[in-house]
């Protein structure tokens, strides 16, 4: 079903299934013999939330490349390691340039406030559906873990006023900020509450904040990604899961984050997927890869003037 303004999901069922997937990738890359990422807690909650694929990629009896290499998106679990790499590193340079106020959004099945060190002061603020936030803190406190920060989930859609929610939580727009969208303007949010998001940021965002984020760098979709997607929606059927991946984000042109960034204030720097696997240490993407699915992201790190 093609998504809507007010449709709504869990971690098992349309957007959500999609932090489902990049857990299971995230916990595939951390059995690996030399890993760049350790996320004890991906297998966890991926087995917690109950899709049988996701499950069987966490668990190492599947890999994704036995799923999803004929649709154009190769080494998918690499692609999301060094994706949760950077970021993690982007947080590491922010507390040591001492930023200690931290807003991830639409913070998904990552389990950062439990999983990476913090300096002491800081505070975290993690924004999602209110059944996700839900769901992931329940789960994490019955594994008991312990978040490594001050962690004040707020549960709230995006579409929505999350700005004055996340006031409501003792969010100080006065402080520098580190802020993160992983996965989310790619397409997961209508065109014009992509803008809604920026503009948000942009007025919450003290002198020295920062922001890092991945964004689509196409306008609209083109025939090859649709293909692509009917593809791996094809294959995730055969292996028993009924997602229809080409209804999963909103029609329209993407935002030029950067560009929109740096017409508002903010030093923005661009970068690609060959970059982030150069960062992390990983092989270099070949040419059918690097012209695959994933080309098309683009990422960004900026800085508050």
């Amino acid at each position: 079903m093609p998504r809507t303004d007010r449709d709504s999901w869990d971690l098992a069922s349309s957007v959500g299934a999609t932090a489902t997937m990049v857990a299971a990738a995230r916990a595939a890359a951390s059995r690996r013999p030399d890993p760049v990422i350790d996320d004890p807690f991906a297998e966890p909650l991926v087995r917690a939330v109950g899709l049988n694929l996701f499950t069987r990629v966490a668990s190492g009896e599947i890999d994704f490349a036995d799923v999803d290499d004929d649709a154009g998106f190769p080494r998918m679990v690499d692609t999301f390691a060094a994706r949760a790499r950077i970021y993690d590193d982007y947080f590491a340079e922010a507390g040591r340039a001492g930023v200690r106020q931290v807003v991830i959004l639409a913070s998904g099945l990552d389990a950062r406030p439990y999983r990476l060190s913090w300096p002491a002061q800081t505070t975290l603020y993690e924004i999602d559906q209110p059944e996700v936030i839900e769901f992931k803190t329940t789960t994490l406190a019955g594994l008991g873990a312990v978040p490594g920060a001050q962690h004040r989930p707020v549960g709230i859609d995006l579409r929505a006023d999350w700005p004055a929610a996340l006031r409501s939580a003792g969010f100080d727009a006065r402080q520098p900020t580190a802020w993160l969208a992983e996965g989310v303007l790619i397409g997961f949010l209508p065109p014009d509450a992509e803008v809604r998001l920026l503009d948000s940021v942009i007025e919450l965002s003290a002198t020295g904040s920062t922001f890092a984020a991945d964004y689509g760098t196409v306008r609209g979709q083109t025939e090859k990604e649709r293909e692509q997607a009917r593809i791996i929606t094809d294959s995730w059927r055969e292996h028993g899961l009924e997602l229809d991946i080409p209804d999963l984000t909103y029609p329209g042109e993407h935002t030029d984050v950067a560009a929109y960034l740096g017409g508002h204030g903010w030093d923005a720097d661009r970068s690609g997927l060959a970059d982030l696997f150069a960062a992390a240490g990983l092989a270099p993407l070949d040419a059918e890869a690097r012209a695959g699915t994933p080309a098309s992201i683009g990422f960004v790190r900026a800085t508050r003037r």
